[in-house]
This record gives C-alpha cells, structure tokens and sequence, in this order.
C-alpha cells in the first residue's frame, strides 16, 4: 500500500447552511476532547472512536429500513451500503483492540459513549438524515487526519510498526509480512470512501432526492 496525496488527506466539505455549520462544530467539538484525553496514544484513540464510527451506519440503515416499509418503495441498495460501513467500522475496531489492548477504564468510557451518542444520532436522524450523515462526513474528515498524523508517528519511530494481526490481515487480504502501517493505511482509505459517501448523502438529501447506495441509481422523491 502507499501514502495518498494530501488534496486525498485534507478534502473537506465547505459548510453550505446552518445545518452543516452546526455539524461541524459538534465534530470539532469531540475532535478537541479527544486530542486532550488521548493526546498521542492514536491506538486507544481508534478503539475509542471506532465504537462511535460503527453507529452511525447501524442507525441510518435501521431508520432507513423503517422508512422504506413505510413508503413501500426500493431503497436501492442504501440501506445495505450503510449497514455495510457499520460492519468495516467494526472489523477496525476489532483490529485495533488487538494492537491497542484497551484497559478497563477504556472499556467502561467505550460503554458510556456509546450510550450518549447512540440515542444522540438516532434522534439527530430521525428528524435531519441530512445533518446526520454530515455529521458522518466531518467525522471521517478527521478520522483520516487522526490516521493520518498516526503513520506519521509510525514514521517517525514514536511508535512501534508491530506485525498486523491475523484479523486485519485477513479482512484486508495483507500479506504475512504485514504492518500496523499497512493497516492504518488500508482503515483511512475505508474512512475516506465513508467520508465521500456521507457527504454525497447528504448533499442528495439537501437536494431532496432519494440516495442510492454505491451500485444503485440516485432517484428523486
């Protein structure tokens, strides 16, 4: 695998309303809790926030599923799209629980958060799916800017390429001679699609069209 050009790194969506305003803001806001409780130590970081990045989809895809009932219509393919990147949010956080070995205090916040945030977002969802999946796409904007400066640690020496684990190497289809580089790598270039793609929802839904997921036709309502 090989570095990205930094337009791939430092792509971000320019706020268009109020909406998108308010989304980037509570992402910074998080963004500036976890530089300070995590600093440096980008593994817990990533179990940490992987639990957080693996709701989002689960949600969406539940919600959406309901609406199309609903409605009696196709979602073409959206629904699956997003319990799909619910499913690769969660093989990451497997993968970096096994690098990072999270203690218990990480485990009990990993509860706590996960509680706030999963009734925070279903209801962010239920009434604005728009700012919901731009909440998703800022997020991601700095989930590959945490991977980002996380191999420029690896890099630099400040912290160890171990071996990748059996899990990644086989989600991943790595070589056996694969590293924690390598698997950083692979995990940004997952969170880079879900930040195009979120932000491709939302910009749909502004639009008030009906989004599709990746092999499925864009429809209007």
């Amino acid at each position: 695998m090989v570095d990205r050009p930094s337009d791939f790194v430092n792509a971000h969506r320019r706020p268009a309303d109020a909406g998108d305003r308010v989304a980037l803001g509570f992402v910074k806001a998080l963004r500036f809790v976890a530089d300070r409780f995590f600093a440096g130590r980008y593994g817990h970081r990533a179990v940490v926030l992987e639990t957080v990045a693996a709701v989002p989809g689960m949600v969406g895809g539940l919600l959406q599923h309901l609406k199309a009932l609903r409605h009696i219509r196709d979602d073409r393919g959206w629904i699956r799209e997003l319990l799909d990147e619910a499913e690769n949010e969660r093989m990451h956080l497997m993968t970096f629980v096994q690098i990072a070995q999270p203690n218990m205090f990480e485990r009990v916040l990993i509860m706590l958060v996960q509680a706030v945030f999963y009734n925070f977002y279903f209801f962010l969802y239920l009434f604005s799916p728009k700012t919901a999946h731009r909440v998703v796409g800022y997020f991601e904007e700095e989930a590959v800017i945490s991977y980002t400066q996380y191999l420029e640690e690896i890099d630099a020496g400040r912290h160890a390429n171990v071996a990748a684990p059996q899990i990644a190497r086989d989600y991943w289809g790595l070589p056996a001679t694969a590293t924690l580089r390598d698997v950083v790598l692979a995990v940004r270039a997952d969170e880079a699609g879900h930040r195009d793609r979120n932000h491709t929802f939302a910009d749909t839904l502004k639009r008030g069209g009906q989004p599709a997921g990746a092999d499925g036709a864009v429809a209007a309502e």
